[in-house]
């Protein structure tokens, strides 16, 4: 890692801390923090280092929102994620950088668009009789968690759909992507995107995860959600963008 200009160190530490945010405050941001790191490391480094940090945010999260997971909604999602998370391992496997790298940016630009979709399209609330949701919603959303750590889009719409209230949501969520992670953790190992150098990043950079995760805590109430999610989807598609290159 002592390659890294300032510039890179200064990139890493920003997406770190939009990482904690995101974990208690604007699920969304999370996908500014993807396109940062892709940006400045290479890209399979890059995807192994986010998720050691996102485990950080998940403790975080999870601690701070334990007693809100729901459960019922999350048992259904186990066999359809659990078959999206290994064809996301078979395909990090089967391709080379510049294809995951491109890919990574096609799924921050679908993720942005479903997101977009989901807050403007009220037939995507409170739909959750819907057959086909759990099996779709729940592969893609494991699929695109073990290709670029970006599986949140999919869930939102998922527990929207499922009608969950507020505190709910956040706890389900954080609960779910906690386990999903630490499923993908020796799998990331195996695919060797997660290093020593991961772990020298990790120690550098976890203390902002949780600055961020705190901070998301305390302003989140203040916060106008609609003018955040605009700058988070202008931001997530600049970076689709760049990764597209």
């Amino acid at each position: 890692m002592a390659g890294l200009s300032p510039q890179g160190w200064a990139l890493l530490a920003v997406g770190a801390s939009f990482l904690g945010f995101s974990k208690t405050a604007v699920n969304g941001l999370s996908m500014v923090s993807v396109a940062l790191f892709a940006a400045v490391l290479p890209v399979r480094l890059s995807t192994g280092t986010l998720l050691l940090l996102i485990l950080v945010g998940d403790v975080y999260s999870v601690r701070a929102y334990q007693r809100h997971a729901d459960w019922r909604v999350l048992r259904g999602l186990t066999p359809s994620v659990g078959v999206g998370i290994l064809a996301g391992t078979w395909f990090v496997s089967a391709v080379d950088d510049t294809d995951l790298r491109r890919t990574i940016g096609a799924v921050m630009l679908t993720l942005a668009v479903v997101q977009t979709v989901a807050r403007m399209a009220p037939r995507w609330r409170g739909s959750g009789s819907d057959r086909y949701q759990t099996p779709v919603l729940g592969g893609l959303s494991g699929f695109t968690s073990m290709v670029a750590n970006a599986g949140g889009a999919f869930m939102s719409i998922y527990l929207l759909r499922a009608g969950v209230g507020v505190m709910s949501f956040i706890g389900t969520a954080a609960w779910f992507f906690f386990v999903v992670n630490l499923v993908k953790l020796p799998l990331s190992i195996m695919l060797g995107l997660v290093t020593v150098q991961s772990l020298y990043v990790l120690v550098a950079l976890a203390p902002l995860v949780l600055a961020g995760g705190w901070l998301g805590r305390k302003i989140a109430p203040r916060l106008s959600p609609r003018v955040f999610e605009v700058l988070v989807m202008v931001f997530t598609v600049l970076g689709a963008l760049n990764l597209l290159r």
